[in-house]
């Protein structure tokens, strides 16, 4: 690990690309931490390093980990089909999917079909969506493929994961991540927000390019997302639920391990490998293999990864301009780069 070369990685701030960024790595090679940019473009105040961000699609880590305790305590089969814990949810026509397949995303179920321009984010920023409505824009299509044959990622199987939660435990998911997952690790920093719009202090905004403005997206409610990507959280609280959930704190062998395999299937559309586990994904960069989360929201770009032995460890936050942009920004690879393998 280069500091000079991680500080360099995040270095010339606001772009346009990204207005800032939060960058956190621990590890056996030592710690480093750093910002750059600015956390408000009407100020010009610094990125905080104990920034509250939006850790979007992370959230899925929470919600399957709470999936997997149930299955530890055997109160559902996570080779048993969803229908038997939820009839009627499903569309009538579709086939049996397990609970397992909506954790690594080989359901085959359609994605959410809601606008997906920014003006109708804008618009529709305060508007609250029950899980069923977002789900219902998915089940107005048929499945892509048989479940089980391949995988794509969608927001649709850890909607119908949290109301899977809901129906089991009788009460919100929301709560059952706090009281299994948050409050026992003492990470007082993340949140599960519901329909509140705010970022909880110090937070850096979150802006979105609308027809070529800057638009600031901070203020948001996340009931489309909900139990696939509405939570909050901070580099420290993301490095310390990593550590927890590798070390088996929160989820039991042999059930763990199902965190950290990957089906044997293609992607879908593609010749490529999976790389979806339930609840993480994979990555192998200059031949070090990694586990983690990627998680985006309007405004944030996140990433939280590990080495299977935790010795090294990288938490980010990029306030990228433009969710619609595909892949990572170009700053995320040359973090990658500067960790050296991470």
């Amino acid at each position: 690990m280069n500091p000079d070369s991680l500080a360099g990685a995040i270095a010339g701030l606001p772009d346009d690309q990204a207005t800032g960024a939060l960058v956190q790595v621990r590890g056996s090679a030592g710690a480093w931490s750093g910002v750059s940019g600015t956390s408000d473009l009407s100020t010009g105040a610094p990125v905080p390093a104990n920034a509250h961000f939006r850790i979007g699609s992370i959230t899925k880590t929470f919600t399957a980990v709470v999936v997997l305790q149930l299955a530890a305590e055997r109160r559902i089969d996570l080779d048993a089909p969803v229908q038997r814990y939820l009839p009627g949810l499903l569309p009538a026509s579709y086939p049996e999917i397990t609970i397992a397949q909506l954790l690594n995303h080989t359901s085959g179920l359609p994605g959410v079909d809601l606008p997906g321009d920014p003006q109708w984010i804008v618009d529709h920023r305060y508007t609250v969506f029950t899980p069923q409505q977002v789900l219902a824009t998915a089940f107005r299509h048929e499945p892509v493929f048989a479940p089980g044959a391949q995988q794509q990622y969608t927001n649709t199987n850890y909607l119908v994961a949290g109301l899977l939660i809901e129906k089991i435990t009788h009460r919100s998911y929301g709560e059952e991540v706090r009281d299994r997952i948050l409050r026992p690790l003492g990470l007082r920093d993340t949140s599960v927000p519901g329909n509140n719009p705010n970022l909880p202090a110090p937070y850096s905004h979150g802006y979105q390019v609308v027809n070529g403005q800057l638009v600031d997206l901070t203020r948001m409610n996340q009931s489309i997302p909900w139990a696939a990507g509405e939570m909050i959280s901070t580099a420290d609280d993301l490095d310390k639920f990593l550590i927890a959930l590798f070390r088996g704190r929160l989820v039991p062998d042999p059930v763990l391990q199902r965190m950290f395999t990957v089906p044997d299937v293609k992607i879908h559309g593609s010749a490529d490998p999976a790389i979806y586990s339930q609840g993480l994904m994979t990555s192998t960069v200059n031949g070090v293999t990694v586990w983690g989360k990627t998680g985006s929201r309007y405004g944030y770009t996140n990433g939280i990864w590990a080495t299977r032995d935790l010795q090294r460890r990288v938490v980010y936050s990029i306030n990228t301009t433009d969710k619609g942009f595909e892949g990572q920004p170009e700053i995320v690879q040359k973090i990658a780069l500067a960790i050296g393998g991470l």
